[in-house]
């Protein structure tokens, strides 16, 4: 059997080579590629029915990416030691993926399409995620599916005053700004990224750097397309159209719909039920043997209100509710107000609004990560819930889907920059946003209520975090564009452009973009970016009114915890044979003690309800891990009494002989009523052996000498 195998490379600016190659695997896919980088493989799969579903009028795609254990040389962790449902990680790479393609696509392609990237091999030093998007697309390219790419993705850093593609996990560790950027040769499509308080100028600096390398990878993907010759994509018919219905709709309905909107309804709900009284006029107008699709009315009267709403904003340079266009939603917040939880807020922004608690937690309640190329703990937990009465939907509530999952990583990007590092703080924290209210920007509204709610436990955050969400309408016919900040969920639907920026007073912490168009300029960013920052800094203000920085102390409710390091030879001496030290701490203190052996040094991290008992076991482990010092006073208590004295205890878990003669000046016979087991005494260490670590001690040098007696 032979193979038309086809191979392509594409050379990064540093020499290292990316490899494409196609024909071999997967060849009943309708288009498959093997994207290769270093030991780093992913296999990418497309397949897209021929007819699209009766009643269909988008675009049912899924794309999925997995990471296969074995391309790490792992066995997946769990009872069944198989790979089960997409973590966490896989379904934000999968977004990222997904956000990047779906534009793409015609919007009157309806049949059912299938994107699958699996990581087969995993190499640390070329990550995965910044090559599923280039797979996906190659394969798309290789294939007779629809598309109007090729589109690429990658990852861009600043580290120091250089700006790497494609860096390594190292290099990403120290980055100032990671950004993973999908672009056609043309236009941006999407950016989602963190960034150590950078400025707009310094974001602008690397998409461009990234773009650059995109337009280099798209042009093999031409080379690959032309070479496999699949430049001819399929026919297709899913739609069908009634240009006479169309045309009527717009001439009866599209004044009437312009004046509602024109009419700046704040409320949703009430604005949303203006248009649709619309709608059901003219169906109740039509004659009752119409014979008018259903389905198709209800379609045409969507395009009449969006293209009503665009034209509210670039002609009559009016919103929806009313507002200007940089204008933000009135806001209001609260802190504490619920009053068992370790940190609380309040945080509402028109008709969005986030109830966000904080808990403080052990080294035991970190987040176990098993995924084929990380295994670690996560300290930092955010997430976030969107349950359907926040837009007064009945929907089952069958736990957190994608959407919940990006959203949670936006607000998880944004806030962890401003954390303080582990030594300041050692407790796990877990951020939790439930979203009460929603028209739109509610990602960004758990920014806010997350920074109040930080601040609110205590948690000494560098800088308080706000966010904001842009859009953007634009008419490619004139070149009429507006910005719009602080969008609406009708304006998030409606627009071209969905632009989350967040950041704090010194500059972004995170951002998050998708472009619905062709040909947004830099220009227009940049305009974007600095209307973001004007509207970012203006709902910091207004959080800072309710609380401004971090509360000085702990809520009296909040677990007591710290965390502090020892030599590495004393941890046995801690643990004690068996674990019997730590534990006669553990229950004589009321506490929870965790030690762990990191970077050549004990790390004791000691947890309690109250500060008292988290006091008195760091005074137990600290006095274990001392050196005893010569001539140094101890309080000591008797342990045992033998017949030549008595063993003390002068510091935890260190004994001492007082010997007979060491008692008292006068001279003792027998230790017959002299000491008592229990008994405290003060001692002085007056000597150490120092072959068997032997302590001695001595009680009658803090005794008042007796003077001599004169001879007879």
């Amino acid at each position: 059997m032979s193979l038309n195998i086809i191979n392509k490379s594409i050379k990064l600016s540093d020499g290292r080579e990316i490899f494409i190659e196609t024909g071999k695997l997967a060849k009943q896919a309708d288009g498959a590629v093997v994207v290769r980088m270093g030991d780093t493989m992913l296999l990418a799969t497309v397949v897209s029915s021929i007819e699209a579903r009766e009643g269909v009028d988008f675009l049912p795609l899924s794309v999925d990416y997995q990471e296969k254990f074995a391309s790490a040389g792992r066995i997946p962790g769990g009872f069944l030691r198989r790979e089960g449902r997409l973590g966490d990680h896989e379904i934000l790479i999968s977004r990222l993926v997904d956000r990047a393609l779906r534009p793409l696509f015609p919007d009157d392609y309806h049949a059912e399409t299938q994107v699958f990237i699996q990581l087969i091999s995993a190499d640390q030093d070329a990550q995965p995620d910044a090559l599923a998007a280039l797979a996906a697309s190659a394969a798309l390219s290789v294939s007779d599916i629809p598309f109007g790419g090729p589109i690429s993705e990658v990852r861009v850093i600043k580290l120091g005053n250089e700006h790497i593609i494609n860096p390594t996990k190292d290099q990403i560790e120290q980055a100032e700004i990671e950004l993973i950027v999908a672009a056609t040769i043309d236009n941006i499509l999407m950016v989602e990224g963190e960034m150590n308080e950078a400025s707009e100028e310094e974001m602008l600096e690397a998409l461009k750097i990234a773009h650059n390398a995109i337009k280099d990878q798209c042009k093999v993907q031409i080379e690959l397309a032309e070479a496999a010759g699949k430049t001819e994509k399929r026919t297709y018919s899913h739609e069908t159209n009634d240009e006479e219905l169309r045309s009527e709709m717009m001439e009866k309905l599209y004044g009437q719909v312009y004046d509602v909107a024109k009419q700046t309804i704040k409320n949703k709900k009430i604005r949303g039920e203006s248009f649709t009284k619309i709608k059901e006029d003219y169906i109740e107008s039509l004659p009752e043997d119409h014979g008018k699709d259903a389905f198709l009315i209800s379609k045409y009267f969507h395009d009449i209100e969006k293209k009503a709403a665009r034209n509210l904003v670039l002609e009559g340079n009016v919103r929806l509710d009313g507002r200007k266009m940089d204008e933000i939603r009135p806001i209001w917040s609260e802190v504490n107000y619920l009053p068992t939880a370790h940190g609380s807020a309040i945080f509402t922004r028109g008709e969005t609004q986030s109830l966000t608690t904080v808990t403080l937690g052990t080294k035991l309640d970190e987040q176990m990560i098993d995924s084929a190329m990380v295994s670690g703990t996560n300290k930092f937990l955010l997430h976030y819930n969107f349950p359907g009465f926040s837009t007064g939907e009945v929907r089952p509530n069958r736990g957190p889907g994608r959407r919940e999952v990006g959203h949670g990583n936006l607000a998880h990007r944004a806030l962890k920059k401003v954390l303080p590092s582990v030594e300041e703080n050692p407790y796990t924290v877990r951020v939790v946003s439930d979203i009460l209210e929603s028209n739109g920007s509610s990602s960004m509204a758990t920014v806010c209520a997350g920074s109040l709610a930080l601040m609110d436990a205590g948690i000494k955050i560098k800088s308080p975090v706000t966010g904001i969400a842009m859009g953007m309408i634009s008419d490619a016919t004139t070149g009429k564009y507006a910005i719009l900040s602080d969008i609406l969920g009708d304006e998030d639907h409606l627009g071209d452009m969905d632009f989350k920026v967040t950041g704090t007073a010194n500059g972004i912490t995170a951002c998050q973009m998708d472009i619905k168009i062709d040909g947004l300029s830099y220009e227009v960013l940049g305009k974007a970016l600095a209307q973001a920052k004007k509207g970012r800094l203006h709902i910091l203000e207004e959080i800072k009114k309710t609380l401004a920085e971090p509360r000085e102390n702990l809520k009296p409710n909040a677990p007591r915890l710290i965390s502090f390091k020892i030599d590495k030879e004393f941890i046995g001496a801690v643990i004690g044979p068996g674990g019997k030290v730590i534990q006669e701490i553990q229950k004589m203190t009321k506490t929870t003690i965790v030690l762990e052996e990191i970077d050549n040094a004990g790390v004791v991290s000691i947890y309690a309800a109250d500060e008292a008992s988290v006091k008195a076991a760091e005074k137990w482990v600290k006095g274990i891990v001392a050196v005893p010092e010569e001539g140094e006073v101890y309080d000591g208590k008797v342990k045992s009494i033998t017949s030549f004295g008595a063993f003390v205890e002068f510091m935890p878990g260190k004994e001492g002989l007082l010997h007979i003669s060491e008692i008292k000046w006068e001279r003792l016979e027998s230790m017959d009523g002299v000491l008592e087991a229990g008994e405290e005494i003060k001692v002085k260490l007056i000597g150490t052996d120092r072959k068997s670590g032997k302590y001695r001690l001595s009680r009658k040098v803090l005794l008042p000498r007796p003077e001599k007696q004169p001879r007879d």
